[in-house]
């Protein structure tokens, strides 16, 4: 599942990609198939990295990787290790709404681009993720925790006054979104609800097979029912 438009990024061959919150993976493996990059996924979990780590050796061994070399470390968002102006790109997918200091975590993350070029933060769209609120107070413990709802308008101006230029946004993962509500209002914890199963299945179906009917129907209600608010930016130079 990727959140981030790679286009709007324009990964160049010799450019330093970082993904810090990696997760699984999702954004690091996409990153690995720019042709001539150099790719770092970061995580505070190292469960998460030891998984990311096996698919990339899975991507590997076929071959389809493009990336001029790869790796993985754990660290902590709100002091990363790496110098000043280090990254051409960084990639900061669904990672704020889970850090209480997030104006020292969007600090560590402007520090570490390179003037002249970008920022990729998402996170969960206010209306969407609001509602899962209402629907259960687990949901925003569970998984870490969600400690706050993001503003659009609040984060541009977060990450702006913070010295970087706004480009261009857009929302994500529309069809994610009644899956969300209909978890929290089960219960986001259980694992037995033949209707979360089954929707959990149908998204695990578009993820693997891409149909295009419902990516058509998930980029036509993006606007209106994506999950994700997904930002882009630029340090000036």
């Amino acid at each position: 599942m990727i959140t981030m438009d790679f286009k709007r990024l324009g990964i160049a061959p010799g450019n330093r990609v970082l993904d810090i919150g990696c997760g699984e993976g999702r954004h690091t493996i996409r990153a690995c198939r720019e042709s001539g990059a150099v790719c770092i996924g970061a995580d505070f979990g190292f469960d998460n990295l030891v998984t990311t780590k096996g698919k990339l050796e899975f991507h590997q061994a076929l071959d389809d990787l493009s990336c001029r070399n790869w790796a993985l470390s754990a660290m902590d968002i709100t002091a990363l290790p790496f110098k000043d102006n280090s990254f051409d790109v960084v990639i900061c997918s669904e990672v704020l709404e889970h850090i209480p200091d997030d104006n020292k975590a969007v600090s560590e993350l402007i520090r570490i681009v390179k003037p002249g070029k970008m920022l990729a933060v998402s996170v969960p769209r206010a209306w969407p993720e609001w509602l899962c609120w209402q629907l259960s107070d687990e949901y925003c413990n569970a998984d870490m925790g969600h400690v706050r709802i993001y503003n659009k308008k609040k984060i541009i101006k977060k990450i702006r006054d913070k010295g970087l230029n706004y480009l261009s946004c857009h929302y994500a993962h529309s069809i994610h979104s009644p899956y969300w509500w209909l978890k929290c209002f089960v219960g986001p914890t259980r694992t037995d609800s033949v209707a979360v199963n089954l929707f959990h299945r149908l998204l695990v179906w578009d993820l693997m097979k891409k149909p295009a009917l419902t990516t058509f129907i998930d980029r036509l209600l993006n606007p209106v029912l994506g999950k994700s608010l997904v930002l882009y930016f630029k340090k000036p130079l």
